[in-house]
């Protein structure tokens, strides 16, 4: 009971350290030890917390962001074409933090998919929302995402192979991305429902966590990808601002153009032949009967007009092939062909 202190002595201190404010007692000269000579006024010193550590310099993270971004936009533009509306991802967060910090803020339960790679050192963790989940598995299953009620449970069988339709695009995107650092080809190798059960690292292992905002329609939700350190250590140098850079001036590759120019040959286009025009009126039209000759300006033997998709593109003659009508390009269209 002597250690307690009563409320005269409580008011003596306080009263004590308001007379006397922080800073005005004697203060010893700042040292800075270093292996060179540096002057305490001119040197920026910064706190630093050993219990979290940044192993990930600003530069390398700005590289992973715009690393993310690109693989951000793929897979907005795949998941649209494969639920038939617009759906829009982007990055919201990009830090470092400790790996007990990132599952203690993740939702229980929740989709956790462990990420690996062949000659990838360690998985990555990919965890997408319920909040965004079940509007995905409503739309699949033709729903419109109203009134959608958002269950508070485990994933069924149904639902996870549903989703895994969802994240294996993602993969597929994130592939694509990570191309500029090393061929990989990304998989699932587990799924988790409670993130807590999952310790892919130590609870104190520094990771890199990428947070992604995902809307579609009225409803949004988020998506987290999780790198641990020692997954992405052999690439740090990669990652450093200018080498960066000229990597990315190299991304568009032979094997990039050739798969472009493959998905672009096989886009349909509308291919239409002029034949010929002339001019009536409104009552001349309305008489026409079958039989009745149209008669033009032009000659049956004169080249006929090619357009695609509604541009002027090629002169041809008419003819017949195997039994069909056809045309016969002749040649391009100029800039001193009046048309």
């Amino acid at each position: 009971m002597s250690d307690l202190l009563d409320q005269g002595a409580i008011d003596a201190l306080l009263a004590q350290a308001a007379a006397s404010p922080a800073g005005e007692g004697p203060r010893g000269p700042e040292l800075i030890f270093s292996r060179k000579q540096r002057d305490p006024e001119t040197t920026e010193i910064r706190v630093y917390d050993f219990k979290r550590p940044e192993r990930v310099s600003k530069d390398q993270m700005r590289a992973l962001q715009t690393l993310h971004e690109g693989f951000a936009r793929n897979f907005g533009a795949s998941l649209s074409g494969f639920l038939r509306t617009i759906v829009e991802v982007k990055v919201a967060t990009c830090e470092q933090m400790t790996y007990s910090e990132f599952t203690s803020g993740l939702p229980n339960p929740t989709s956790f998919n462990l990420v690996g790679a062949e000659g990838l050192e360690g998985q990555m963790c990919l965890e997408v929302s319920p909040l965004i989940i079940y509007p995905i598995i409503d739309r699949l299953l033709g729903g419109s995402s109203q009134e959608l009620f958002i269950p508070q449970r485990p994933m069924t069988q149904i639902e996870t192979r549903l989703i895994n339709s969802v994240t294996s695009r993602g993969l597929v995107a994130l592939t694509e991305a990570w191309v500029t650092m090393k061929q990989l080809t990304f998989r699932i190798n587990s799924t988790e429902s409670n993130p807590q059960l999952v310790q892919i690292v130590p609870p104190n292992e520094v990771v890199v966590v990428i947070a992604f905002e995902l809307k579609l329609g009225n409803r949004a939700g988020t998506m987290n990808l999780c790198i641990p350190f020692n997954v992405i250590e052999p690439f740090m140098d990669q990652l450093s601002s200018q080498n960066w850079f000229t990597s990315a001036k190299n991304t568009r590759s032979k094997e990039t153009e050739a798969l472009i120019k493959k998905n672009l040959q096989r886009a349909p286009m509308q291919v239409t032949g002029l034949l010929a025009e002339t001019t009536m009126t409104v009552g001349e039209l309305l008489t026409l009967t079958p039989g009745d000759i149209v008669v033009t300006e032009k000659r049956a033997s004169t080249p006929v007009l090619v357009s695609v998709e509604g541009e002027k593109k090629y002169f041809a003659q008419i003819g017949q092939y195997r039994g069909n009508r056809a045309l016969r390009v002749l040649r391009e269209v100029t800039e001193t062909d009046r048309v």
